[in-house]
């Protein structure tokens, strides 16, 4: 039996800060998009989750609806590739392509940043503030299967609540897609 620790990031404590490549070939610091946004959105996904697939347009939306405001979201891929060929670098970067992300991608080969942040399935969404506070994690929204009947919109609720400065409600919510290839 393969033992794994994993660190759960509770709401309300400071995200693991990152140095991730992208598929852009640079190198991304949380804390550097923290000193340019308001907040900042993680979004730990895979090349192959049908649950990703889902919701990929409805990821675009929200980074396009928030940007001007100061928001971006952030890709993670923390799925073994070694194990799952479909997760490579490589194949990370025609996956956005074909898919014409409008956020960055990042990998996370090592899976540390996975791991700190607690991440069980993908998607999953944490919603960071500028100050690197976690203020929310869990679902994108309720319907994985069909935007269009939609009721609760849990991220862009909470990033709307947080740049009025209100509570967020729920501040946590239970993730559903793929669970994680982690490396053995």
């Amino acid at each position: 039996m393969n033992i794994l620790e994993t660190i759960d990031t509770p709401i309300g404590s400071y995200a693991p800060d990152f140095e991730l490549p992208g598929i852009d070939e640079q190198v991304h610091h949380l804390s550097r998009y923290l000193e340019k946004f308001r907040a900042v959105g993680v979004i730990p996904m895979s090349n192959c989750c049908p649950y990703v697939k889902l919701y990929l347009e409805r990821l675009k939306n929200i980074q396009a609806e928030f940007h001007e405001q100061g928001f971006t979201l952030i890709g993670l891929n923390g799925n073994d590739a070694s194990q799952l060929s479909t997760e490579s670098f490589e194949k990370m970067k025609a996956f956005a392509k074909s898919n014409k992300l409008n956020f960055p991608y990042l990998w996370d080969s090592t899976q540390d940043v996975t791991r700190s942040f607690g991440v069980s399935k993908t998607p999953m969404a944490f919603l960071i503030d500028k100050d690197g506070v976690v203020r929310y994690k869990g679902l994108i929204d309720d319907n994985p299967q069909n935007p269009l009947t939609v009721r609760g919109h849990y991220l862009k609720t909470a990033i709307a609540l947080l740049f009025k400065g209100q509570k967020i409600y729920p501040t946590e919510t239970q993730p559903v897609g793929t669970a994680l290839v982690w490396r053995k």
